[in-house]
């Protein structure tokens, strides 16, 4: 299968390392990867804001970019993303009075998947271990984001996944499904709000025990490591992705994680 890679703007500026994680799990399974070039934001911080004139060129953009790849099915490592390609883009597009626009958004998006999705619904990814050969030797806790958890309605995909990885030690988040605080730009709107928001995620993930939290969004993940690295100490944060691309032979160590992967780990 042919499979184009919508890094999102976080994981392409913040964790490139995300999208590269992404391509070793699917060229792992035997797909191949492209990228397709001109790609950029999905819209969701100027729909958030209310910004829907300024939004409506960058769902364009974004079509644009994919509709001149070719390829079978697109996947984003993030549940945030992918849902605001179906839940925003044709609504600007129709606000903006291009039906044609808000009907490719539409057809894009459906066949757009969040990585779990993908992996589960499309490829039969049951088992991290067997499937992907995915090891990592560590005690982990898992934050369901909001996005994915409510628009996508991803479920149980990303934990399930997590609990087959080889060896890992997961642990139950108390109160999972409540928001980190992130929001989008509703972290810098209400910073006392979402940094409160924020420290109850984390006294939750002290008390699960685990040494590392992970979730499919960068961005909570993001706010959440932020916010734990402020204290000083206690636990870090992985992208899903990066556990699911760690193997036995290509071992991930979270202690002195330099933020890239050697060129014959990418396989």
């Amino acid at each position: 299968m042919r499979i184009a890679l919508f890094s999102t703007c976080i994981v392409d500026a913040m964790y490139p390392r995300v999208a590269l994680a992404t391509v070793r799990i699917l060229e792992r399974l035997g797909h191949e990867v492209i990228f397709p070039p001109g790609q950029g934001c999905c819209s969701q911080m100027h729909v958030n804001s209310g910004y829907l004139d300024d939004a409506l060129p960058v769902v364009r953009n974004h079509v644009r970019a994919f509709a001149d790849a070719r390829f079978d099915v697109a996947v984003a490592p993030s549940g945030s993303c992918v849902a605001s390609l179906g839940h925003q883009q044709p609504m600007v597009a129709r606000a903006g009075g291009d039906e044609a626009l808000a009907r490719e958004a539409a057809e894009l998006a459906g066949r757009t998947y969040e990585l779990s999705q993908l992996l589960v619904d499309v490829l039969g990814v049951t088992d991290a271990a067997t499937d992907l050969g995915s090891w990592f030797p560590h005690t982990v806790t898992y934050h369901p984001s909001c996005h994915g958890t409510r628009l996508l309605r991803l479920g149980d995909r990303q934990s399930d996944l997590l609990r087959t990885v080889g060896d890992i030690d997961y642990r139950e988040l108390p109160d999972a499904a409540e928001c980190c605080g992130f929001g989008g730009t509703f972290s810098l709107k209400n910073p006392d709000v979402s940094g409160a928001m924020a420290e109850e995620k984390i006294g939750n993930i002290v008390a699960s025990g685990a040494s590392i939290c992970t979730g499919g969004d960068a961005a909570c993940l993001l706010h959440l490591g932020g916010a734990m690295r402020k204290r000083g100490s206690g636990p870090t944060t992985l992208h899903l992705a990066e556990i699911l691309a760690a193997t036995r032979e290509h071992p991930l160590d979270p202690t002195s994680y330099d933020h890239s992967i050697p060129e014959g780990a990418r396989r």
